[in-house]
């Protein structure tokens, strides 16, 4: 009868234990769960900050591909502007018209 006292008393023991180190383990394992929540949410707010800083990049390119282009038409009118007045040039020579202003 001692014996199985003893050994009842033993096993309580051995789980009150067991379940004092399970709490402690669950007790560990909310704070990490608590603690990867706020990394979450920090996450979160950083990758929103870069969507942002992304659009607004994106608003800076477009803008850039806009005067890129606007300024390629203006050279090229530019160009065609002085090839127009070579070929009057050219071809005031050819008619050997007095130039401007004398006539």
């Amino acid at each position: 009868m001692w014996k199985d006292f003893l050994s009842y008393a033993k096993q309580l023991l051995l789980l009150t234990q067991e379940t004092q180190r399970n709490r402690e383990d669950i007790k560990e394992a909310r704070q990490e769960v608590k603690d990867t929540r706020q990394e979450i949410t920090e996450l979160r707010r950083d990758v929103k900050e870069i969507r942002q800083e992304f659009n607004q990049l994106v608003v800076i390119v477009n803008n850039l591909m806009y005067e890129a282009e606007r300024n390629n038409d203006n050279e090229r009118h530019e160009r065609e502007k002085l090839a127009l007045q070579l070929r009057n040039e050219l071809l005031s020579e050819q008619l050997r018209l007095p130039p401007k202003g004398e006539g």
